[in-house]
């Protein structure tokens, strides 16, 4: 394995850790309803149901693997779905779907 597919397979691999976890799922599944507008951490917050330190706490492992991009606009922190990470998740799970089916 070359160094670009295990860099690839590291980090495929810590975003799907990050999204393995029920909580930051359904930050992320918020995020992604909401589009390329994004939303506020108010939002978020208030639609998981969680203490602001802790939705913090999870936001920003999605951040560090790439998942969430956060904006601050004035005083409010907006996050926004990295769709081209998750569409490199994606990508990478169907690439050599059926490969070694018998033909």
């Amino acid at each position: 394995m070359g160094i670009s597919q295990t860099n690839q397979l590291e980090t495929i691999a810590a975003r799907l850790a990050e999204l393995g976890h029920p909580t930051r799922l359904a930050i992320f599944r918020h995020l992604v309803k909401a589009g390329t507008s994004g939303a506020p951490v108010g939002e978020i917050q208030q639609e998981v149901g969680i203490p602001a330190s802790t939705l913090s706490h999870h936001i920003s492992k999605m951040v560090k693997v790439g998942l969430i991009k956060q904006v601050r606009e004035s005083r409010t922190l907006y996050c926004f779905p990295q769709f081209d990470s998750l569409i490199e998740v994606v990508n990478f799970l169907q690439e050599e779907c059926c490969a070694n089916e018998c033909r």
